[in-house]
């Protein structure tokens, strides 16, 4: 049996979310400074990696379900608040049903950007540009962390089983 889009997003959207906010609770025992910590400086910092997973997973499932895409302020500053940017984005995600993703493989989809559009079938969108970015994002979160000392391993990232 085929999986189905909703099947191939929310979940993994949900699941790379509870990674995140796991290493995020152990990151903040390095202290506030490390919300503005980066890896190298044209690079987002870790408040900045976590606004642009929670934009990559609620845009991709607005565009994919045809609802309204919620606007987050990128104002977050402790790690309180990118913890409660999470559960925000979580709470969207989980109120987004599979009959209104599934079926949406062969949708068009188009993403403005500085240097014009990309344009996707939602199939491809998905599997090509939304995950890699989510997952781009993550794993920079968890990076700078790991980078500054945070005592975060693997399965932090994986989760558990």
């Amino acid at each position: 049996m085929p999986i189905s889009m909703y099947q191939a997003s929310i979940p993994l959207f949900v699941r790379g979310f509870d990674s995140l906010s796991r290493i995020l609770r152990k990151g903040e025992a390095g202290g506030p400074a490390l919300v503005e910590a980066r890896l190298a400086p044209d690079m987002l910092t870790l408040a900045g990696q976590v606004q642009r997973a929670s934009d990559t997973a609620k845009g991709c499932a607005a565009r994919l379900s045809g609802l309204d895409n919620p606007s987050f302020p990128d104002s977050e500053k402790t790690f309180a608040e990118l913890q409660a940017r999470i559960a925000r984005t979580v709470e969207f995600l989980q109120s987004v049903t599979p009959d209104r993703i599934d079926g949406s493989e062969g949708e068009a989809i188009e993403i403005k950007t500085g240097g014009g559009a990309l344009r996707f079938k939602g199939r491809d969108y998905l599997l090509t540009f939304a995950l890699p970015n989510f997952y781009f994002h993550v794993t920079t979160a968890y990076d700078i962390l790991r980078h500054n000392g945070v005592p975060v391993g693997k399965m932090d990232y994986l989760g558990s089983y």
